[in-house]
Parts: C-alpha cells; structure tokens; sequence
C-alpha cells in the first residue's frame, strides 16, 4: 500500500509556494518506517534538498534543507513552523550524526534545536520559541515525522514537454483552415465585464505568433474601460508573415446599469451590421440609419463564435446587475444559433497558484473551484470553460502560457467550425468563400 503524507491539501501548497515553487516526495515517514534515525539516514541519505515536517498538535514544525542529509555533516537549514496559514521561520546548522550512533540525535552545535526521534521529542531554545510564535512548552513531542525530497515542479525535462507541445500547437494553428471554406476568417466575438480581460487575450495571442510580447490593443483597468469602439484584429504570422484565418473581435465591456456595452448593440454585432472602428454609445444602440450600419451583411461578417470572458479573481463577485447582462446577452447568443465558450483569465494570480499548476489545470483545486463557479452561475459546461494566463507586464514569451493560450485558440477555433457546419445550406451557398477572393 502506497505511503501517504499527513499535510492537507492547503498545507502543501502553502509549503510549496514559500520554498519557490516545489514538488514534494515522500521519502521517510516514522510512523511507518520506525521512529529511528538509522532508517531515517538510509532512506534519505545523498537525496538532494529535502523537507523534515513534525506534526505537534495544532501546528507543524519543519525543517528546509538545501543540501542533502549526510552522516557526520553540518548543514544549514530554515527552522519553520507553519499555523493556519502563517509561515514563520529561522536560519541555524544542523548536525547529522552516524548511522551507528545512538539513540541518534539530530541538534545543531548551540544546541539551540535537538530532534530526538526515538524519544519522540523536540527541544527548541525559548528564544527561538518565542521568535517562532510556538507555545512555551519543552521538550515539544513527536505525533508524526515526514521527510520529503525537494524539485522543482518545473525542471528542464517538463519545459522541455512543454515547449514540444506549444509549437505542435503552433503548428496545427498556423495551418487551420475554416470548416468547408465557407469564410475565408472565421470571426471571434470577446465580450465580457469590464477589466476582464479581453484586449490582452488579444495581444496575448498576437504575441505568441509574433515570437515577442506586442500590445495592439490598449489594455485598461478603470471603471469604463479602454475599449470604446468595436475592433476587429487579424494577425500575422510572424512579422511579415500571411493573415491567419480567424479575426479576434473586441468590444465595450459590460458595465452596471446603463454603463459599458448596450444589450441592444449585442444582435447587431453577432449578425454582421457592425463594422470596425464603430464607436459605441452605452445610451443610445446602433440602428439601420446609422453611417456604420451594414444593411446585407454576408456569412464571412457575422460572428462565427462568442467567447466570454471572465477574470477569476472575480468572478464570484459579479454584481447582480452584470450577472443578468450576462445571462441575457447568452440568451441572445443561443437565440442566433452561434457556438460560444468561457474563458477564465488571470488564473496565474490566483492564491496558492504555482506555474506547475498551468501545466495540469484540470487537476489544480482551486482552477477546478473557479470553473465549478462559473458553471454555477452562468451555465456553462466545464468542456467548455477554457483557461489562460495571458501577458500583461511580462517581457518575455513562455512556453507555459504559450501551451495556454494557444490550447484556448485550438478549442475557440474548433467551436467556429461547430457552427460553420451547422449553417442550412441556403446560407452555405451564400457564405461559400472562393479561392479566387483570396
């Protein structure tokens, strides 16, 4: 039967994320393998940084070692002691003894800390006692006593895993073609609240085909947003490279009230009669007498697929007001027939978030947590609640959030062609897009 550790879920990530990003295996635990320093030597000896957790009643003590345990070594270590939530620590040496000594002590030279494990038991200084937060009582007993081997959660094999991932995506994207060749782009409606998210998705996916970090679209944060008029953005591949067959469409966010984005402009948007640059007026929709009013608009200028956008740090915290913006723009959606998914931005700013989570999404409690959220609240299917961590202050690209946002894209693209292949066929004829348009 497998060994299993004493931290819980929220104890391991807090640990985790305070000695920069760790993954944790557990090499001796006491209770199984015997309270003795022998056993404990021999299962942990020359396994590079390690973490020693002592459980003591409401509180664990441990010890962060960056070099490995050998017999009659003096190593530096970080004393810590982890309550609740709270890490509090200090730099000392710890001596490690011989296999043949007995009854096989742990201490340092000031005999500031001794871990006698086959007495069960800790003596720490007062003063260190007390630097630490811990209760005045000595010798501190022993209930459990793990020893974890420390690697990085991201090594250059992972990277490496990674990064052949991001450019097979890369790859697949760059020759994508729309379902049928009905449309010679398909076309990607961002529509969210304000500050959510959606210009840096944008910039984000420009960024990775550009091969640096690029700002198009003004990015902002403040109560009316930066996006005032509706923008359709094609991307090259590469600097002087071919447009890439799909067009990211960006709007007003959705404010409370009669602030952002006016329901009544949402139709016209997913129809086609909105064309770029128009400029939005959260009082007052477009109509069929305004200048920028397209009357026929074809197959290739409609909406092929709509993307909400949601910041999951806030989420939860949805007004009520644009909750129900929300829902009623996604009734106008189904009502039009178009495909659309969830994204969930800023999810690498999250509590408790390490880059290896980014890797393996579905399997990171607190993602889960969101995307169960968003499916509570607005209806989604979680296939179909994508994640990202777009670029925002960031100078460099990264295979990590590359692997991301291009993930999104592939799903977003293959949403398009749902709704591409489900067009009747009098409209197929219309919106056939010829080789000779090209």
């Amino acid at each position: 039967m497998a060994v299993t550790t004493h931290l819980t879920w929220l104890q391991e990530k807090l640990l985790q994320n305070y000695f920069g990003g760790k993954k944790f295996s557990l090499l001796y635990k006491a209770s199984v393998h015997g309270f003795s320093t022998v056993q404990l030597l021999e299962r942990c000896h020359n396994e590079g940084p390690t973490m020693t957790v002592i459980y003591s009643g409401d509180y664990v003590m441990g010890v962060y070692a960056q070099e490995s345990y050998q017999e009659r070594k003096e190593v530096s270590i970080i004393l810590f002691v982890l309550q609740d939530t709270n890490i509090s620590k200090c730099k000392m040496s710890l001596l490690i003894p011989q296999k043949s000594d007995y009854p096989g002590i742990l201490q340092n030279c000031e005999g500031e800390l001794v871990i006698n494990l086959g007495r069960k038991n800790v003596k720490v200084a007062s003063k260190i006692i007390e630097n630490l937060g811990l209760p005045q009582n000595n010798p501190i007993s022993i209930q459990e006593y793990e020893v974890f081997r420390c690697e990085d959660l991201l090594d250059e094999r992972k990277i490496e895993g990674v990064t052949v991932l991001r450019n097979s995506l890369l790859s697949t994207l760059r020759t994508y073609k729309p379902y049928g060749d009905l449309v010679p782009q398909v076309r990607i409606l961002l529509l969210g609240p304000t500050g959510a998210g959606k210009s840096s998705f944008f910039n984000s996916v420009k960024s990775v085909f550009r091969g640096h970090v690029t700002c198009q679209a003004l990015v902002g944060s403040d109560t009316s947003g930066i996006s005032k008029k509706y923008r359709t953005y094609s991307i090259k591949d590469g600097r002087d490279g071919n447009f890439l067959p799909f067009i990211l469409c960006d709007t007003l966010g959705l404010g409370e009230e009669d602030e952002g984005l006016c329901i009544g402009d949402v139709s016209c948007i997913l129809k086609g009669h909105i064309s770029d640059r128009y400029q939005f007026d959260s009082m007052k929709p477009i109509t069929s007498g305004h200048q920028n009013y397209i009357g026929s608009p074809l197959v290739k200028d409609r909406i092929h697929c709509v993307v909400f956008v949601f910041d999951a740090n806030s989420v939860e915290h949805l007004s009520p007001e644009i909750v129900v913006k929300i829902k009623s723009i996604r009734r106008e959606v189904i009502k039009c027939g178009i495909v659309h998914v969830a994204l969930l931005t800023h999810v690498d700013s999250m509590d408790l978030i390490t880059k290896g989570d980014l890797i393996e999404t579905d399997r990171c409690v607190p993602i889960k947590l969101k995307l169960e959220a968003v499916q509570r609240g607005f209806g989604f299917a979680l296939s179909d609640i994508l994640v990202v961590s777009n670029y925002t202050s960031e100078w460099e690209l990264d295979p990590v959030r590359d692997f991301l946002i291009l993930s999104a894209l592939r799903q977003i693209l293959w949403a398009a062609d749902d709704f591409l292949e489900d067009l009747p066929p009098a409209e197929e004829g219309i919106g056939k897009f010829k080789q000779e348009n090209k």
